[in-house]
C-alpha cells in the first residue's frame, strides 16, 4: 500500500511538470515571445540576488552593488548564466579580501 502511495505522489508531482514542457515543445511562439522567454533566467537571477546584494557586508554596501553591476555587465554581454554568477562572486570575493 505504501508503494502505491509513493508512486501516486510521484505521478501527481511529475505530471504538472511534464505536460507544460511537452506542450511548449510542440508550439511555435512568435519571435517577440521567444526573446522574452530567453530573458527569464536573468530576471530570476536578479530576483534571487537582489535582496542580498546590499547585505553582503552590511557596513560596506558598495561591495554588493559592485558585484551586482559586474553581474549585469556580464549578462548584458550575453555570457552563460553560470559565468555571470561566477563573475559576481569573484568580484565580491576580491573586494572583501582587499
Amino acid at each position: 500500500m505504501m508503494l502505491l502511495i509513493i508512486v501516486g505522489m510521484a505521478l501527481v508531482t511529475m505530471i504538472p511538470r511534464f505536460v507544460p514542457a511537452y506542450i511548449v515543445d510542440k508550439v511555435n511562439f512568435p519571435n517577440w515571445m521567444n526573446k522574452w522567454l530567453q530573458a527569464i533566467p536573468y530576471a530570476a537571477l536578479g530576483a534571487l540576488i537582489f535582496p542580498g546584494i546590499l547585505t553582503v557586508k552590511p557596513d560596506q554596501p558598495h561591495i554588493g552593488l559592485l558585484g551586482g553591476i559586474v553581474a549585469i555587465l556580464l549578462a548584458f554581454l550575453g555570457l552563460n548564466i553560470i559565468l555571470v554568477v561566477i563573475g559576481a562572486i569573484a568580484t565580491v570575493f576580491l573586494l572583501t579580501t582587499l
